[in-house]
């Protein structure tokens, strides 16, 4: 399987949408798998005496979720470069995140073989924007 080539990506090209259903699981597996033991993100009444609908996903697992997006798009060729993301409202279980993409810059690199893409990533749910960012990655 090859990926995308820097020569066949274009500033302005939209991404795919990623449709993420948000299940206790997910927010479960991804708090375990990042070291995040907050009680927020696994312990539904915990997380309500604190105010909150009920457990919510950590930023290591947006993280991920965010790297997945692009590198789905990108291909197995790709290299993540760079990842800068900031949070906005929760994803609870129940939720479905739907991540929006599009190409924001490319700049090829010195020796010409291949270049720097920059993509411009939204990831909302019923209540707003959960993360904005951005995800650099290097394409052959």
């Amino acid at each position: 399987m090859t990926g995308r080539r820097f020569d066949d990506v274009a500033v302005g090209e939209e991404l795919p949408e990623l449709a993420i259903e948000i299940t206790a699981t997910l927010i479960v597996a991804g708090a375990i798998a990042s070291r995040d033991y907050q009680d927020v993100h696994h312990d539904e009444q915990l997380a309500r005496r604190r105010g909150t609908p009920g457990i919510f996903m950590n930023i290591l697992t947006t993280n991920g979720l965010v790297g997945r997006f692009v590198t789905d798009w990108a291909g197995p060729d790709a290299t993540v470069r760079r990842i800068a993301i900031r949070l906005g409202v929760p994803n609870f279980a129940g939720d479905t995140m739907r991540l929006t993409g599009r190409v924001t810059s490319a700049e090829r690199c010195e020796d010409g073989e291949g270049g720097a893409v920059e993509v411009e990533v939204i990831g909302r749910n019923r209540l707003g924007d959960h993360v904005t960012g951005t995800v650099t990655v290097a394409l052959p």
